[in-house]
């Protein structure tokens, strides 16, 4: 069970949704959602619980295998039905059929907004909304499919039952690049080699993954910084600025 004041209603609201989105999708296990309410001032979630363990070699490459699969499950543009939450920031999914334009205005844009009620510098902010302004030079040879993504895939939000089956949970559900799943996968580490090798056999990726990582996993980056401060300031500005090196060439 979570629980939280009457605030994380609709976050708790969110996590269900994109927690029966996996389940219909069936192809990566997850926690079975059961209940949510309301008790006076609290708020809770509950769901099925399961005892877990870090995910090993083999855990890793059965989860590897089984993204493949969910990313191959497709919405009808970018987006998702509903807004919802990356950690405790509020994400709007408004659908829109092209993805540099989404992914853009809905999320580098809004992060950076706050980044600058947070304190960061405005010459960075700047720079940040110059990368916005731009990024479509990322996609030129690229056309991602609106494949359905968990969304917040740092090695946390995922792990292995005591049989060795591979789960998910906490997701931030939408349709979008799948490559947003993998770049944040390895923005803190924590997923064994055999997920990345698993993956890239049962769907390889594009060669210009590489370029567009720190464009995906800058989003994550700015969320942290406000969510969490400063400390993430210094790591923001060197992926604006290798953004921007690489857009201007």
């Amino acid at each position: 069970m979570k629980t939280g004041d009457t605030a994380a209603a609709a976050m708790f609201a969110a996590e269900a949704s994109g927690l029966r989105a996996l389940a219909e999708a069936a192809v990566v296990p997850a926690p079975t959602f059961v209940a949510m309410g309301d008790v006076a001032a609290l708020s809770f979630l509950v769901l099925e619980h399961l005892d877990l363990e870090a995910l090993n070699n083999q855990g890793g490459a059965r989860l590897g295998s089984a993204l493949a699969a969910l990313h191959r499950v497709q919405g009808p543009a970018f987006g998702w039905t509903e807004d919802n939450f990356i950690g405790a920031t509020f994400q709007r999914n408004t659908l829109h059929t092209d993805w540099p334009h989404f992914f853009g205005e809905h999320r580098l844009r809004p992060q950076l907004a706050l980044a600058r009620q947070n304190g960061m510098d405005p010459k960075l902010v700047a720079m940040g909304l110059g990368v916005v302004d731009c990024l479509g030079g990322l996609f030129i040879d690229y056309r991602p499919l609106p494949s359905l993504v968990h969304g917040d895939l740092w090695s946390g939000n995922a792990a292995q039952d005591r049989c060795g089956r591979p789960l998910i949970f906490d997701p931030a559900c939408y349709w979008g690049d799948r490559e947003t799943d993998l770049a944040m996968a390895e923005l803190f580490g924590g997923f064994p080699e055999s997920f990345h090798v698993a993956y890239r056999s049962a769907w390889p990726l594009d060669r210009g993954y590489e370029t567009r990582k720190p464009l995906y996993n800058l989003y994550h980056i700015l969320n942290h910084f406000n969510l969490f401060g400063g400390a993430y300031l210094g790591q923001a500005q060197r992926m604006i600025e290798r953004l921007l090196a690489d857009l201007r060439r």
